[in-house]
């Protein structure tokens, strides 16, 4: 299994804080037979330098220096220098468990697998907090079923981060610059490649909270990209997985109501109004009906014919209701 070569793709840009123990942890893979591709996406701080230093340090290590083009732009420089057979994406302030990269490897290669993906546990505060965001027992889904729990966000979720993917199935699928919900655009596509996904019970992925990432972030119009995101899978889904599309409809909406709500709750009066203006003119272009809803619990239906009616005062009624919040 070591002849096969794994390229692990790590944008990075403003994070000398945490490159070092991103590096360490992933230089330190029990798996030894790494391609590490620290992409300098024009970092203003010492970042160039300390991925230099690394390079020098071991030769698995390339650096890419480029100007600046944001985190999608990096991963997609990475994959066009990438040789391994498979691919991983690490980003620059997380990092991994010694044996992640031989456990994904593993699994795919036993259930001839074309993705494999294992468990993510969230850390913030000096490492003295800490709590699961991913945690999934041993399976293997089918494309279809692949799909269907990547749409629930269930077995299955968007970062592509804490994954291992075959380069044969990624190959030609670029993540959109510029956008701040990359994965959303991407993910379902790679999994629309694939034959089947291996889920392993192993956490792997070690992913840091702090005030520069987008979680601990305030609520922005950029949020919006994952609206648009699941417009680009409402499309590929009426082509690909024509059965799925219904349920991607349902998820759309609700997307939709839970950015409303933060748009009433967080934004300024200018900016909620233009994102309220772009919410209502993607519910226009894919409108929801009784016939596509009707296999839905009746609290869903409610909110969704409400939402209907009157989109604007639904979300201020389920923000009032703390409904969704």
């Amino acid at each position: 299994m070591q002849e096969l070569l794994i390229s692990v793709i790590v944008p990075v840009y403003k994070v000398e804080k945490y490159l070092n123990r991103c590096v360490n942890s992933i230089i330190n893979q029990i798996y030894k037979n790494l391609e590490i591709i620290l992409i300098d996406d024009g970092s203003p701080d010492k970042c160039p330098y300390i991925c230099d230093e690394w390079s020098k340090r071991d030769s698995r290590i390339k650096v890419l220096h480029k100007q600046n083009g944001g985190l999608s732009d990096a991963r997609n420089a990475g994959l066009k220098i990438a040789t391994g057979e498979f691919i991983g994406f690490v980003d620059s302030d997380d990092w991994i468990a010694p044996e992640m990269y031989e456990r994904l490897l593993t699994a795919i290669i036993k259930d001839q697998s074309d993705i494999a993906e294992c468990n993510v546990k969230m850390v913030w505060k000096n490492n003295l907090q800490s709590k699961m965001l991913l945690q999934q027992n041993n399976c293997v889904l089918k494309r279809d079923e692949a799909q269907l729990e990547l749409l629930n966000e269930s077995k299955l979720k968007q970062p592509v981060w804490n994954k291992l993917y075959k380069k044969d199935i990624i190959r030609g699928i670029h993540f959109e610059k510029g956008k701040y919900h990359e994965d959303v655009f991407w993910s379902f596509q790679a999994i629309g490649n694939a034959r089947s996904v291996s889920i392993i019970d192993y956490i792997g992925y070690f992913y840091w909270q702090h005030g520069e990432s987008i979680m601990g972030e305030k609520y922005s119009l950029k949020r919006l990209d994952a609206v648009e995101g699941k417009c680009n899978r409402q499309e590929y889904f009426r082509i690909n997985f024509p059965e799925l599309e219904n349920r991607a409809l349902v998820d759309l909406w609700f997307t939709c109501l839970y950015h409303g709500q933060a748009a009433f709750r967080e934004l300024k009066k200018e900016e909620k109004a233009q994102a309220l203006e772009f919410l209502n003119k993607v519910l226009c272009k894919y409108p929801i009906t009784r016939e596509k809803i009707k296999n839905l619990n009746i609290t869903h239906c409610i909110w969704l014919l409400l939402a209907e009616i009157s989109f604007s005062k639904t979300c201020k009624i389920r923000n009032l209701l703390k409904v969704g919040v």
